[in-house]
């Protein structure tokens, strides 16, 4: 094959194939993109296996590999219906765990009553009782079909991980409702898919991200995390009705007399344009879910025993913090938003945007002598601004270097003594070096300012020592290479690169293994680590948001791998 342009030949085998230049596909995954002749013209994203309603792509530029629905098929007939990913991953756990998810289901009955009350009265108009027959009738529907299983299953992770839902509940907790939404086929195609996939090429699949199993120690714990070849999912084939079993293997099982969820996936072909209209008219009825948030109870233990315990952007509200950990806890910042004191939580704690709000004395009489402290600042705008509307102060803060961030660290100190304050300072702990960089905010039009400020500071802190397994954490990502926000969210900003070359060598010459950072709110069903290539090396990348469910990440699991 005639080598083209900017690109390079791997050999498959006999035969080439072309690629861009710099990517070096693993042999099982080359392969694969040589069966597929659409690749040829496409430079960016190469099929690697796809059926007649989902494709596995991988994406030449960041090299990773997705799972998506082909054009054809509509994944939910409710209108802006944001649970796909949530319900993925709850069909991949019920393969894998289909007990666990009935007990997180019954775990959650009172919440679940709560929507299903909701439900009958945006279908009847009745206003019925919790504990009424017909609630009771539509709870045990769920149980009894293990498709509506599985979605109730992800729509209670978005709860948990969103706050509470309001829109077009009917359609997604009432069976009679939810038949006609086109949801369940698409969950029976998309285990169809997956199962395939996993028994083809060596993968984890866990419901959103595709990885690559390989012979490192990682492995396991991949395996752990998701669908591969080595799962053992007969319980849950057991359990699934005779339609979906059916894809998965060539034996029918009849399910007695349950009623089985309409398993024909929704078509564009067929229902695109009445689709289109009921999209067009359709008017939200949603309640923003602070304020649904009251009528539900949290079932989940707010303790965790995580060894070192990464969260950030807590934003307590009730004057404390909302999870307990007694280990080592790594605060990423925008930990309060309520002048939260906690004597007993240790660790390391980094300095947010709102820190720098909560520290203030809680009376506006700027005449009060709580406010003496904070005079030396009232000649700054960006201090005017930060007192008048944050909102508007985040953009005009100085780059960490600044001995305003210094009176916030000894406020905070204050308030957790426990606490190691990395106020642009470096802390070693079991081994590894933590060293915290001051950057509440990404200053995109400051960039050079800000990333001169992370040179100098890596410099000085990381020293001589040059072995030692080194984790640097913001609250902001330093700059988009170690960030966990995805290039199509509305927050990604192209120009916020690393442009500093010094900041590169410095990755290269030290023990640097990773990255912990929070401020953009990236839920955890989208994912709580990644790893990245930066410097020549590969990273983690960590950033784990305080929901009711998710208290904390087990920064463990990385360590561990890397040492």
């Amino acid at each position: 094959m005639k080598q083209k342009k900017n690109e390079q030949a791997l050999t498959v085998g006999k035969r080439e194939l072309s690629l861009p230049t710099g990517i070096a596909l693993p042999p099982e995954l080359a392969a694969r993109v040589e069966l597929y002749p659409e690749n040829k013209r496409r430079p960016v994203n190469k099929t690697l296996f796809k059926n007649d309603y989902f494709q596995l792509s991988y994406n030449t530029r960041d090299q990773s590999m997705a799972i998506a629905s082909q054009g054809n098929l509509v994944y939910s007939a409710i209108p802006y219906d944001t649970a796909r990913n949530y319900i993925q991953r709850a069909a991949i756990q019920y393969l894998l765990h289909p007990e666990e998810i009935r007990r997180y289901i019954e775990l959650h009955q009172t919440t679940l009553e709560k929507y299903l009350t909701l439900s009958i009265f945006q279908v009847t108009g009745n206003r019925v009782d919790e504990q009424s027959f017909e609630v009771k009738q539509a709870y045990n529907a769920i149980l009894q079909n293990p498709l509506l299983e599985i979605q109730v299953a992800g729509r209670l992770m978005q709860h948990d991980e969103t706050g509470p839902l309001s829109a077009n509940l009917a359609g997604k907790f009432l069976f009679s409702e939810n038949a006609k939404t086109g949801i369940a086929g698409y969950i029976s195609e998309y285990l169809n898919f997956v199962v395939q996939l996993a028994n083809s090429l060596p993968l984890m699949i866990d419901g959103k991200a595709v990885q690559l199993l390989s012979s490192t120690e990682q492995d396991q714990l991949l395996i752990d995390q998701g669908l591969t070849i080595h799962s053992d999912i007969d319980s849950a084939l057991s359990l699934l009705p005779q339609e979906v079993k059916q894809g998965l293997e060539n034996a029918l099982v009849v399910m007695g007399s349950t009623p089985v969820v309409n398993t024909q996936p929704l078509l564009r072909s067929e229902y695109g344009e009445e689709l289109t209209r009921v999209r067009k008219n359709y008017i939200a009825h949603s309640v923003h879910p602070d304020e649904a948030e009251k009528y539900f109870k949290n079932v989940h233990s707010t303790e965790n025993r995580n060894i070192i315990n990464v969260v950030s952007d807590i934003h307590a509200k009730e004057g404390k913090l909302p999870f307990l950990n007694r280990n080592f806890n790594v605060l990423a910042g925008d930990v309060s938003d309520s002048h939260v004191t906690d004597e007993e939580i240790a660790g390391i704690y980094v300095i947010g945007g709102h820190e720098l709000v909560d520290v203030l004395p809680e009376t506006s009489d700027q005449e009060n002598e709580q406010w003496d402290k904070w005079r030396p600042y009232f000649k700054y705008e960006w201090f005017k601004e930060l007192v008048q509307d944050p909102d508007e102060a985040w953009y005009l803060l100085p780059t960490g270097e600044h001995v305003f961030y210094e009176v916030v660290k000894t406020e905070l100190t204050e308030r957790f003594p426990k606490m190691q304050m990395l106020n642009n300072g470096s802390l070693v702990h079991d081994g590894v070096r933590y060293i915290g960089l001051t950057v509440p905010v990404a200053l995109v039009k400051r960039k050079k300012a800000q990333q001169r400020f992370i040179l100098n500071s890596l410099e000085k802190l990381l020293d001589q020592d040059t072995n030692i397994p080194t984790v640097i954490v913001s609250h902001a990502p330093l700059f988009n290479e170690l960030s966990l926000l995805p290039e199509t969210s509305e927050a990604y900003n192209k120009e916020y690169i690393c442009e500093e070359p010094k900041i590169e060598k410095l990755f290269e010459q030290y023990n640097i293994v990773g990255a912990i950072h929070g401020h953009h709110h990236i839920p955890a069903s989208s994912r709580r680590f990644k790893k990245v290539e930066f410097a020549g090396k590969n990273l983690f990348v960590v950033c784990s948001i305080y929901s009711k469910v998710n208290t904390g990440f087990e920064l463990m699991s990385l360590l561990d791998v890397k040492n």
